[in-house]
């Protein structure tokens, strides 16, 4: 069996499980983890927490950026390159470019002020960045899902 056999279902794995990881994170910090700390925490606690949470999740969402690059460009190039790609194979990568500048502008960005605002105890200006955050990550959330569902459905067509 050549090593092609293996390689493709391995790297699509390894793909699918580092966007699951990105749009699974986004949408469990989104629909779960904030509202949780919002009912149970004081502002100071709620937003040291957060934004201790957002670091951790933002180093493995860096990681699975780097993952879902190499793997997706190593299975279109193995599949012909992108001239060889269907129109949904293009919609998905350029959504998820779309979406790597989005986190780049969290991650660079507003994740730096979060974290100025919260050593300074600013309490209203960190909740402001913090918004300003959820805002953009929401965004990313909706996309990560168009992605999931073009990636899907846009083999049938």
């Amino acid at each position: 069996m050549p090593v092609h056999a293996f390689t493709t279902p391995l790297l699509l794995c390894l793909h699918l499980l580092a966007a699951a990881l990105w749009v699974g994170g986004m949408a469990t910090f989104h629909f779960a983890v904030r509202p949780a700390a919002v009912e149970t925490l004081e502002p100071p606690q709620r937003l040291r927490m957060l934004c201790q949470a957002l670091g951790r999740f933002f180093r493995w969402v860096a990681a699975a950026i780097v993952l879902l690059l190499a793997t997706g460009f190593s299975m279109v190039q193995m599949a012909g390159g992108m001239g060889a790609m269907r129109w949904h194979v293009h919609a998905m990568l350029g959504i998820a470019l779309l979406m790597m500048v989005i986190f780049g502008v969290v991650y660079r960005r507003r994740y730096p002020q979060l974290q100025e605002k919260v050593a300074a105890s600013d309490w209203k200006a960190a909740a402001a960045a913090l918004a300003g955050i959820r805002q953009l990550v929401f965004i990313n959330l909706l996309l990560g899902v168009a992605v999931f569902v073009i990636a899907v459905v846009g083999r049938a067509w």
